[in-house]
């Protein structure tokens, strides 16, 4: 029984990221090696753990000092936008494969979906005590709401990040533009996780997901800009 439903966990927490990486993967005209997206997925699972204690101990000098809330939400969001850069970042930076734009972009989904993995793990580690239609219930409840909520946060926020990315290697300005695409990802993590917090209680949570859908409409056109530079800076290897 144990092994059941370890395996049910894994398999379940691992769905909402492996449906979003499908979808975010076919944004990408010339596909990635499947070795450096396990790795790179792999990156951003890994330095979830690092996260997990940075955040401890971020949340505990802010509560120990009488910090605002705010504050905290703040801060905590943006621990997690610095390491799933520094993810994507130590994964792909040097590698042959990262050679256009809108890589960054795609490398830094992935990093953001290995780290969401992580977080449904987590979330979900609880709910298959007794495997019951009880539990299959909870699960598949709080599946959705990480699916349309905390996974595609992720996905959206680290995007961002990978568009300035992209803009700084371009422009030869990443030590400017990369802090920039942090400041503005920690801003929308930020955002969404106060108007959790905040409309949870009054069960309308459709205000967080209305937020990540305009976000996301603005993550897309993010990635047609980089195409289009692409295009027109080398035409021949888009054709």
């Amino acid at each position: 029984m144990f092994f059941l439903t370890l395996i049910l966990t894994l398999l379940f927490a691992c769905a909402p990221s492996i449906i979003w990486l499908l979808f975010f993967l076919r944004e990408d005209t010339r596909p990635e090696p499947k070795r450096l997206i396990l790795y790179t997925f792999g990156a951003g699972a890994f330095v979830s753990l690092f996260v997990l204690v940075v955040q401890y101990i971020f949340q505990q000098s802010v509560l120990g000092l009488g910090g605002n809330v705010l504050f905290l939400i703040v801060g905590l969001a943006f621990v997690e936008e610095l390491f799933k850069f520094i993810a994507a970042h130590w994964a792909v930076e040097r590698d042959r494969a990262f050679d256009e734009p809108v890589d960054a972009m795609i490398y830094m989904i992935i990093a953001a979906l290995g780290f969401a993995t992580i977080e449904n793990l987590f979330v979900l580690g609880n709910s298959f005590d007794v495997i019951s239609a009880a539990s299959f219930s909870i699960v598949g409840t709080t599946l959705l709401l990480r699916f349309i909520g905390a996974t595609l946060l992720h996905s959206i926020s680290s995007a961002l990040v990978g568009f300035y990315w992209a803009k700084g290697k371009l422009l030869r300005k990443k030590k400017k533009l990369i802090p920039i695409g942090i400041i503005f990802a920690t801003l929308i993590h930020g955002v969404f996780n106060y108007l959790i917090e905040y409309f949870q209680d009054k069960n309308l949570l459709i205000y967080p997901s209305i937020f990540l859908l305009i976000a996301s409409f603005f993550i897309f056109v993010d990635f047609e800009k980089l195409k289009e530079i692409w295009k027109n800076k080398y035409p021949r290897e888009t054709q």
